[in-house]
């Protein structure tokens, strides 16, 4: 794996990561990381997989796990947890708006908490419909705009001191219009709040998606 040497703000996020999200994950993340992933199946993609949060939850059966993640700091953390499970999966230092792989190369496209911070998430959703096979699928959980109309005004209010501090995360990016707008047909989708978590970023839409 080659890095390009993160930068301070990048480190620190990286180190951060799992301690603020570590009360999230007790609460609920964790079982429903394990419940989406157990229909991943064939060769699978993760998009900016972070510190690897999901690596223990993959199934044994999957054909091939490769893992991407673009800053250094984090996929050196991913590099670790990933060498920890039974037949290694592979991590490349990647962008989810510029995935290195051929088209239509694999079954399971997984996306956790991933596209509200991707700088081009229409670009991101392109490259996901591009590397699916044809009867391939998405499966997602993202944290979203509230459909409260109280919340939603919170979010927006919030959205640049959050970006700030989360890394450029936008917590009112309305993620499943975005799906739509790409072409990929969602499947099924459940909604549910990430308990344990600051409340701009509690709306939770977990499901899967399919190539239209």
């Amino acid at each position: 794996m080659t890095t390009e040497p993160s930068s301070l703000n990048e480190r620190f996020s990286a180190f951060i990561y799992d301690p603020f999200t570590w009360l999230g994950e007790r609460r609920g993340m964790a079982r429903r990381r394990r419940e989406l992933l157990s229909s991943a199946r064939g060769r699978v993609l993760e998009i900016g997989a972070g510190t690897g949060l999901n690596v223990r939850h993959y199934p044994d059966g999957v054909d091939e796990l490769v893992l991407t993640e673009p800053v250094a700091s984090m996929a050196r953390r991913l590099e670790r947890r990933a060498a920890r499970r039974e037949g290694q999966p592979r991590v490349v230092v990647a962008s989810a708006e510029c995935l290195p792989f051929p088209d239509d190369s694999f079954d399971t496209v997984v996306s956790t908490l991933v596209l509200c911070t991707v700088p081009e998430p229409d670009r991101a959703l392109e490259e996901i419909r591009r590397v699916l096979k044809p009867d391939g699928s998405l499966l997602f959980i993202e944290h979203v705009r509230s459909d409260a109309e109280r919340w939603a005004r919170w979010q927006d209010r919030l959205a640049g001191p959050w970006a700030a501090f989360a890394s450029g995360c936008q917590c009112n990016r309305n993620t499943l219009d975005l799906l739509a707008a790409s072409g990929m047909r969602v499947a099924e989708v459940d909604r549910h709040k990430w308990s344990g978590m600051p409340r701009i970023v509690r709306p939770l839409a977990i499901g899967s998606a399919e190539v239209a």
